[in-house]
């Protein structure tokens, strides 16, 4: 190891659009108005990691014999997963969320879900659906963080990645595969990447600010371009990872002449432990870390 290098160590505290003028064509029926369930006056909440959330629900009368079903809309594979089912009386929890939500029933009428100590996965639509045989009707909300894209590849070389590779590749680095929202967010924001890689729902893209040769050529117009649905299994990529804000948590540098096992141990002696790919990034957009150094990661860059 030559040279001066910077290490980075996590260190734990204690601590609505415009309007258009339409007709509706002869013979269309009017969408079909809520009777008992309350549209939410914002359907988008927003939250950070490690807090807590209320998606609201709330009815505006109690019909017979009714349930109301809470469940999660996951992008990897299309399909609801059930979070809690009540008749107001009584609650199920169900899934891998059970141990972190439980329903806000402030008063009868309330069947909002919170969500404590929010976590990367959690981030998502989420339905909720008034069951009462034919007049079953149901809401759509949307959880949403804060948080940052980055593009992950290992260190030996791009495109080394089958589709559940990448999403381990990211978990272990303090984040989680992109959804494609979050990935076009972060192009609009100025994310300019020529290498290919995988997002949560299996597909494949890369964005790009300013279109040039080695990147599809000067005559594509920018935008996330895609691959579309590949093999999870035998195509390989790269990755986009999402992280986001880590609460009662701190990135700071030691400086030495460090290896990778000094700079661990270095960590290990302030009761830390190097920083993750992840950590590193929330560190730069949210606590605007800004340092010209290059230091050891968990991860042996």
């Amino acid at each position: 190891m030559h040279g001066l290098l910077l290490l980075g160590c996590l260190w734990l505290l204690a601590a609505p659009p415009a309007s258009s003028i339409f007709q509706r064509p002869t013979g269309t029926p009017a969408p079909l108005r809520l009777q008992y369930l309350l549209e939410p006056l914002h359907p988008t909440v927003h939250t950070q990691r490690g807090a807590t959330a209320t998606l609201p629900c709330v009815l505006r009368a109690l019909p017979h014999n009714y349930r109301v079903k809470w469940s999660k809309v996951e992008p990897a594979n299309y399909r609801e997963n059930i979070i809690i089912i009540t008749n107001g009386l009584y609650h199920k929890n169900y899934g891998p969320l059970s141990p972190r939500v439980h329903l806000r029933h402030s008063h009868r009428y309330d069947a909002s879900l919170t969500i404590t100590n929010v976590a990367l996965e959690d981030e998502g639509r989420y339905r909720c659906q008034l069951v009462n045989g034919l007049e079953d009707e149901s809401i759509s909300l949307t959880l949403h963080l804060e948080g940052v894209v980055f593009p992950y590849q290992p260190s030996n070389g791009r495109y080394k990645f089958n589709y559940h590779e990448a999403k381990r590749a990211c978990e272990q680095q303090d984040s989680r595969l992109a959804t494609y929202q979050q990935l076009y967010k972060a192009w609009t924001e100025g994310l300019d990447w020529c290498n290919a890689g995988w997002i949560l729902d299996g597909t494949v893209h890369y964005p790009i600010i300013n279109s040039r040769e080695p990147c599809g050529g000067r005559l594509l117009l920018p935008g996330v371009r895609t691959y579309g649905a590949r093999d999870k299994q035998k195509d390989r990529f790269d990755a986009f990872c999402f992280t986001s804000a880590l609460q009662g948590s701190q990135v700071y540098f030691i400086r030495g002449h460090l290896n990778f096992k000094e700079a661990g141990q270095a960590c290990r002696n302030h009761g830390a432990a190097i920083a993750k790919v992840g950590q590193l990034y929330s560190a730069w957009k949210f606590s605007q870390l800004d340092r010209c150094d290059g230091g050891w990661l968990a991860d042996g860059s």
